[in-house]
């Protein structure tokens, strides 16, 4: 570096070099280590504001559906008709976002999703992978802990509280975000009739969810929590995000069956309805069960799309644990690898662990319990040792299995 003189001083702040920690030459200048650092912040918020006034997405980089299923099936095994439902639900509300505004052009509604399936089986994963494709802000919102305005719990604008979070409150990206409403059945007013007294965390909280799920200016709190007279409030325009509503909607195959005038236990069933796969009543779901489940006739036009998944059998289970970019297995495969140790199982192993989820009554999450349950004794003796390679067997995980908590839930169900 060259010798500095007494004189030196930034050119941008104009500090001597005996003020600031660093003071980098140039050919006709220089710069301290602040300017640097504000420089940088400058040109980062720059960058990440012309993003989001695109929105991350334009006509060329926007995947076209079957692009959208594709990398789906990297992280999810099978419910091909959920994927083939969002894939183009998806595509065609951000085409909707990109065309250019024409006040003589035919107007897109959005079309909001609903995902029925029990839990477990990835409903919301298929949201969170379709946001990490599209780069968009994500938010997941508990429909349990909402109530009406006025009542303990929290305000339905809390649901944009968390996509603003998500996306650092810039207004503009959030409002091409996705959010994800979960547990949605369980806000299913608690009556056949429209209720006449309050249903604050029912049919209360559906009303409330309606503007903003077809498309209004809501006045959101930055901080989430109650609102109240004197607090700043953010304006979101919830036209162009995109709501996905799940929920497991326990019960509601009675209602597909009462509907289809089969039964779900007994001998007894009509010619007609012979057709009728009575281990997945699921994918006969329309709206008309949702409005005999509770859901109110408006939201449900709110949500025009309306797609199942179906339960999982063994066969899924056992592609889920091994097939997928980020399965269970690799994940335990690459944590030992940190500790340079190469981690083997046997095809029997994979085989048992499904067999055990299947017996325990897991599900897919189940998976992740038994393997964690089968390493951790490997997990804890392992990085401590010298140990360079460690082979799982089947006798090794049911010696693991057996000796653990898990199996008393045999003795449960």
């Amino acid at each position: 570096m060259a010798k500095r003189n007494s004189s030196d001083h930034c050119s941008f702040c104009g500090r001597s070099e005996n003020d600031v920690n660093l003071l980098i030459a140039g050919l006709s200048g220089h710069i301290c280590d602040s300017c640097i650092e504000q420089a940088y912040q400058i040109t980062k918020d720059s960058l990440s504001k012309g993003a989001s006034k695109a929105g991350g997405i334009d006509r060329e980089s926007l995947p076209n559906p079957k692009q959208i299923k594709d990398f789906l099936d990297l992280y999810i095994i099978g419910q091909d008709a959920a994927k083939r439902y969002l894939s183009v639900s998806v595509y065609n509300h951000y085409k909707r976002i990109i065309q250019p505004a024409d006040a003589n052009d035919v107007e897109i509604e959005k079309s909001n999703i609903i995902m029925v399936g029990s839990t477990g089986t990835g409903k919301t994963l298929l949201a969170r992978t379709i946001a990490k494709l599209l780069h968009v802000p994500f938010a997941i919102v508990d429909a349990t802990v909402l109530t009406e305005a006025g009542y303990v719990g929290e305000d339905i604008e809390s649901i944009l509280t968390r996509l603003l979070q998500a996306a650092d409150y810039d207004v503009a990206a959030a409002e091409r975000g996705i959010v994800f409403i979960d547990e949605i059945d369980k806000i299913a007013r608690k009556g056949d009739n429209p209720s006449i007294t309050r249903d604050v965390s029912g049919e209360g909280v559906q009303q409330g969810l309606l503007k903003l799920l077809e498309g209004s200016i809501v006045n959101v709190p930055p901080q989430g929590g109650r609102k109240h007279p004197d607090q700043k409030m953010i304006a979101v325009d919830t036209k162009n995000i995109l709501f996905v509503c799940g929920g497991a909607f326990d019960g509601i195959e009675k209602k597909i069956a009462q509907r289809l005038n089969t039964r779900v236990v007994g001998y007894a069933s009509k010619i007609e309805n012979a057709q009728v796969d009575r281990s997945n009543l699921l994918q006969y779901v329309t709206p008309q069960d949702l409005k005999s489940f509770g859901l109110i006739p408006e939201i449900i036009g709110r949500l025009p799309i309306l797609t199942y998944l179906s339960p999982l059998d063994r066969d899924t289970l056992r592609k889920i644990l091994t097939e997928p970019k980020n399965s269970i297995i690799k994940q335990y495969v690459k944590l030992f690898e940190m500790d340079g140790v190469v981690l083997k199982f046997d095809e029997e192993v994979f085989d048992y662990i499904v067999d055990k989820a299947i017996e325990f009554k897991l599900g897919a999450r189940g998976l992740r319990s038994i393997v964690e349950t089968m390493m951790m004794d490997a997990m804890f003796d392992i990085p401590s040792s010298k140990q360079k390679h460690l082979h799982v067997t089947k006798e090794f995980a049911e010696h693991n299995i057996e000796t653990s908590h898990l199996s008393k839930l045999k003795l449960a169900n």
